[in-house]
C-alpha cells in the first residue's frame, strides 16, 4: 500500500515536470495571431490563432469554440499548452481558439445551446463554425493544408457537435468531448428532475456583458458554508432563489419552462445530426457526472442516420474530462482503474484518428467502439455498440430472507404478488454522498460507498447471492417498475452497485476512513420525475395509490461483477442536492412551489417490476424535430 502511494505522489511530480516542458515548448514553437472574425451577420468573434513557426511545411487546423475563455489575452502571453494532448502538439497543427457569439472577447447576444436554425440567412453555432472555417482558410492561405479539425470537452463538445452540422467541405474530422445534446437530459436535468448540483453555475450562464471584455463579468453566490445539503435545505423552495438569480436571465428560462416544450426541443442538437459526411470520434467518462447521456446518444443517433460516415464511440473509466489530463493513475473517487489510461486514450485512439483525417497518415486501425470494462478494468473492442450479441439480462425482485437487502433475481420471472414500501419525506432527503460540498458539481461520488444509503429505512435495497462466476453486463439499462404513491408526484431513483467481497485488496485512492472490503461501488444511477411518464412536453399528476407503469434508461454500462461479487439495486425518491426536492404533492411548476406543498408519501414498488440490461434497442427521450 505504501508503495502504491509513493508511486502516486511520483506520478504527481512527474505531471508537473511535463507541463513545465509543454509550456516551454508551446513558446519556443509556436507564433501566436489575435484575430477577429467578422460573421454572416456582421458579428465579430475573437480567436487566439497559434501557428507553428516552421514554415517549411503545410499544417491543419485544429478549432476549438468555446464560451469559457480563449484566455491569455495579449500578442506576448501563451498558453501552458496547445491543443488536445501533447502529442497533437508536438506533431504540428495550426490550433485556433475562439470565444463564442457574447462571450468575452467576442460580439453579440449570448445564448445557451442557441437553437439549430433552418435558413443560411439565420445565425446558429453552426453557421458561425463555417464561417469562421472559411476565413481561416482564406485569411491563412498557403500555412494551411486546406483540412480542419475540431474539439471539445463539455460545453465545447457541444460546440464541436453543433459545428458539425451543415459542415464547411473543409471540415474532415469532429471530436465532440463530453458533449451536451440536450439541456433537458443533460448537465441541468436528468429526465426532467433539476440538477440542484448545477445551482451554482446560473452566475456563469446567465449573465450577458455590454461588449468585448478579458475579464469575468458575473459574480458567484456566496453560500457561507461548505455543507451543500445544509445550504440548499436552508434555501428552501426552489423559489427562494430568486433573491440569487432575480436578474438571471437563464434562471428565469430554467424556471419558466419546467416541462419538455418547445423551448427546450429547440435547443436538442440531435434531430439535427443528418447528412454528416466527415469523421466523428465521440469520447466520454463512464463516471461522468454532467455528461453521460450527451456521448452516448451522439454516438447512436450519428450511426443510426449516417451509415457511410466514420463514426466512433470512445468510453473509459474517467469522471468529466479526466481524458484530457495525465496524472500518471486513473482513479474516480475512492476507485482506482490502472496507470497511464489517459496517455493510452491520447497516444493510440486521438492522435490516430486526427492525424489520418487531418494529414493522410495510414488508417488508424481502431474499432467502432473502444470501450473501457471498468469491472474487470480493461479495454475492449466492439463492431458496433451496443454489441449485437451482447447478452440480455433481467432482474427481478423478491422478498428476501435477511434483514438487510431484499434478493435481486437474475433471470428470474417476477412476482406480482409482491410489494416493496417505504415512507419518503421531502423535508430529510437521502443524500447523494456522504461527501457533501458546495461546488459546482460533484465527481467523485459517481463510484461513491453506497453503503450510508442502504442502512436508510427510506431506500429500498436489493442484492443478488455472490457470483459463481464472472457477469459482464454490456449495453443499455431500462428500469421498468410499477409504482404507486400515496402522493400525486413522485421522483424515482435506480442504482447499479458491484458490492465488493470481504476479502478485497485495498484501492491506492480510498478515503482513510473506508475500507474495500464489502464496499458497494455505485456503477450506475439514474433519476426520473414521475409527472413525465408519460409525456415529458404534458406533465400529468399521479392518482392516489394506483398503479402505474414507470420507464426509463439509466444509461449504457459495460462492467463485469466478478465471481465472489454481489449484484445490488437501490431504488429511493430523493437525491440531495443532486438533484432538486420532488414535493410529492403535483404542482404545475415545482420551481413555483411552496414549503407546505412538501409533503410525505409512501412510495411502493410492485411486482412485475424490472431491470433489464443488454441491446434493448433505446431511443433518445429527445423529441426528433424536423432537421434542415
Amino acid at each position: 500500500m505504501k508503495h502504491l502511494s509513493c508511486i502516486l505522489l511520483l506520478s504527481v511530480a512527474l505531471s508537473g515536470y511535463a507541463q513545465n516542458a509543454d509550456s516551454i515548448y508551446v513558446r519556443e514553437n509556436y507564433e501566436k495571431r489575435e484575430v477577429t472574425i467578422p460573421m454572416r451577420d456582421g458579428v465579430k468573434l475573437f480567436a487566439n490563432v497559434y501557428l507553428p513557426k516552421d514554415k517549411s511545411k503545410k499544417y491543419p487546423i485544429l478549432l476549438k469554440r468555446t464560451p469559457y475563455s480563449v484566455s491569455p489575452y495579449g500578442a506576448d502571453k501563451y498558453p501552458n499548452s496547445l491543443g488536445p494532448s501533447p502529442y497533437l502538439m508536438r506533431d504540428g497543427y495550426i490550433f485556433v481558439y475562439e470565444d463564442v457569439r457574447g462571450r468575452y472577447r467576442s460580439e453579440g447576444q449570448y445564448d445557451n445551446m442557441r437553437p439549430n436554425r433552418d435558413s443560411e440567412d439565420e445565425i446558429d453555432e453552426s453557421s458561425d463554425t463555417f464561417d469562421t472555417i472559411e476565413w481561416l482558410l482564406r485569411e491563412l492561405g498557403d500555412r494551411t493544408n486546406g483540412k480542419v479539425g475540431q474539439w471539445g470537452i463539455s460545453y465545447p463538445g457541444f460546440y464541436t457537435i453543433a459545428g458539425a452540422v451543415d459542415a464547411h467541405p473543409a471540415l474532415k474530422a469532429s471530436s465532440p468531448q463530453a458533449p451536451i445534446s440536450d439541456f433537458f437530459f443533460d448537465d441541468f436535468h436528468h429526465h426532467g428532475a433539476f440538477l440542484q448540483s448545477y445551482w451554482m453555475t446560473f452566475p456563469v450562464f446567465g449573465v450577458q456583458h455590454e461588449g468585448p471584455t478579458d475579464t469575468t463579468w458575473f459574480q458567484m453566490a456566496a453560500p457561507g458554508t461548505t455543507d451543500a445539503y445544509q445550504f440548499h435545505k436552508e434555501l428552501g423552495p426552489l423559489k427562494n432563489s430568486q433573491q440569487y438569480y432575480a436578474d438571471n436571465f437563464f434562471w428565469q428560462q430554467v424556471t419558466e419552462h419546467p416541462n419538455y416544450d418547445e423551448f427546450w426541443q429547440e435547443r436538442s442538437i440531435l434531430p439535427h445530426l443528418n447528412d454528416i459526411d466527415h469523421a466523428i470520434m465521440t469520447v466520454g467518462g463512464w463516471f461522468d457526472a454532467e455528461d453521460l447521456y450527451g456521448p452516448l446518444n451522439i454516438y447512436k443517433t450519428v450511426e443510426r442516420n449516417n451509415p457511410g460516415t466514420f463514426n466512433m464511440l470512445v468510453m473509459g473509466p474517467w469522471s468529466h474530462g479526466d481524458w484530457a489530463r495525465e496524472k500518471g493513475f486513473q482513479a474516480v473517487g475512492n476507485i482506482y482503474f490502472g496507470d497511464s489510461i489517459s496517455t493510452f486514450y491520447q497516444k493510440e485512439i486521438e492522435y490516430p484518428f486526427f492525424t489520418h483525417f487531418l494529414k493522410d497518415d495510414p488508417a488508424p486501425q481502431l474499432p467502432d467502439a473502444y470501450l473501457y470494462d471498468t469491472g474487470v478494468k480493461e479495454w475492449e473492442k466492439f463492431d458496433t455498440w451496443p454489441p449485437i450479441d451482447a447478452p440480455r439480462y433481467t432482474f427481478t425482485f423478491k422478498a428476501g430472507e435477511t434483514l438487510q437487502a431484499d434478493a435481486l433475481v437474475i433471470n428470474g420471472e417476477p412476482d406480482d404478488s409482491q410489494v416493496f414500501e417505504y415512507t419518503s419525506d421531502p423535508n430529510h432527503p437521502v443524500p447523494f454522498t456522504e461527501d457533501i460540498k458546495v461546488t459546482f458539481t460533484p465527481r467523485k461520488f459517481m463510484t461513491d460507498d453506497q453503503r450510508f444509503a442502504s442502512r436508510r429505512p427510506d431506500v429500498l435495497t436489493f442484492e443478488t447471492e455472490p457470483l459463481e462466476e464472472d457477469l459482464t453486463l454490456m449495453g443499455e439499462i431500462m428500469a421498468k417498475l410499477k409504482v404507486s404513491t400515496s402522493g400525486t408526484d413522485a421522483d424515482w431513483i435506480v442504482k447499479l452497485i458491484d458490492v465488493i467481497p470481504s476479502d478485497a485488496e485495498e484501492s491506492p485512492t480510498m478515503q482513510d476512513h473506508l475500507r474495500m472490503a464489502d464496499y458497494q461501488m455505485m456503477v450506475r444511477s439514474e433519476v426520473f420525475r414521475g409527472r413525465f411518464r408519460n409525456s415529458y412536453e404534458n406533465p400529468e399528476p399521479f392518482e392516489a395509490d394506483r398503479i402505474t407503469e414507470v420507464e426509463f434508461p439509466l444509461q449504457d454500462v459495460l462492467h463485469t461483477f466478478k465471481k465472489g461479487h454481489k449484484i445490488m439495486i437501490q431504488i429511493h425518491s430523493t437525491w440531495f442536492p443532486y438533484i432538486d426536492r420532488n414535493p410529492q404533492k403535483y404542482v404545475e411548476n415545482i420551481y413555483e412551489a411552496k414549503v407546505e406543498d412538501f409533503q410525505t408519501a409512501t412510495m411502493r414498488v410492485h411486482g412485475g417490476s424490472v431491470i433489464e440490461v443488454g441491446k434493448l434497442d433505446t431511443q433518445p427521450a429527445s423529441v426528433q424535430l424536423p432537421s434542415k
